[in-house]
């Protein structure tokens, strides 16, 4: 008994050309929409080591999970400029900000923006051990 099978078709190449092009068309677009070199930053200058004595009365900002606090004291991070005036005599005098195990770098650089904003720039970053 003899069964008739179907002629053997030849077998079919994929063609890689149209995946080539969306690959490419991919690529392009992805470069189109990025953003080379357009991150912002906070600057920071490195301790040299050699301190000087503290003078006035303590500028202590602590950052942590429950909040900002200055010198103990609960504030917001919108009064905290206005709360530090009365502490400072110039805008160079020194701010302390004190992180907690809590405290988020969002909040750190939120503090440091809003600090930097109002004219003071003499931030001293200290972590808790």
């Amino acid at each position: 008994m003899k069964i008739d099978l179907p002629a053997r078709r030849p077998r079919r190449r994929i063609n890689l050309t149209p995946m080539i092009d969306v690959v490419l068309m991919l690529l392009v677009f992805f470069m189109m929409v990025s953003r080379f070199g357009g991150t912002q930053g906070i600057g920071l200058t490195v301790a040299s080591g050699q301190g000087t004595a503290w003078s006035g009365p303590p500028r202590l900002v602590d950052l942590g999970a429950e909040g900002v606090r200055l010198n103990g004291i609960a504030v917001t991070l919108e009064s905290l400029p206005a709360a530090l005036g009365p502490l400072m005599v110039s805008p160079d005098d020194p701010v302390i900000l004190r992180t907690d195990e809590g405290a988020s770098v969002q909040g750190l650089v939120d503090a440091m923006t809003a600090l930097r904003g109002a004219g003071i720039g003499n931030l001293i970053v200290a972590g808790s051990e």
